[in-house]
């Protein structure tokens, strides 16, 4: 049974600009009890992704400041997007292959909405998907170079 994204995704999407502190970007973390925000430049325009291990490894690890923008350890290259009219099973799938637990749901540039892995788990007919996703997922990728 075919069914687009826009049915399960957060439509409610908080973000940060690039240009933002990752104090910033942690605090709206923390005030909204989520772990990854899509970053935007001045036009709403995707240009990465932040995660709280983002800000834990690549920030506070290795020195930097509270004041670092989030454009300096945000994930900018190949960020793996998915549509509204997406079908469910194609991002489980996607999701899956990338390794991912999260996907941002991008319309003519803008992000609309955000669909996790939990999303999946929670609709009933997609358990096998949101299974096998969670399987790929937690399998160990090879160290990046």
């Amino acid at each position: 049974m075919n069914q687009p994204l826009r049915n399960i995704m957060t439509s409610e999407v908080f973000t940060v600009n690039e240009s933002q502190s990752i104090r910033e970007a942690a605090a709206i973390m923390s005030e909204h009890n989520i772990g990854a925000l899509p970053v935007v430049n001045n036009s709403g325009q995707m240009t990465g992704f932040i995660t709280d291990r983002d800000i834990t490894l690549r920030s506070t690890a290795q020195g930097e400041t509270a004041e670092t923008p989030v454009s300096k350890v945000m994930t900018a290259q190949q960020i793996v997007q998915g549509t509204p009219d997406m079908d469910i099973s194609q991002a489980a799938q996607l999701m899956a292959q990338q390794q991912i637990r999260r996907l941002p749901v991008v319309e003519n540039g803008q992000i609309v909405g955000m669909v996790a892995l939990g999303d999946l788990a929670t609709e009933q007919e997609f358990d096998d998907e949101a299974e096998e996703a969670l399987s790929s997922i937690s399998t160990p990728s090879a160290p990046q170079e």
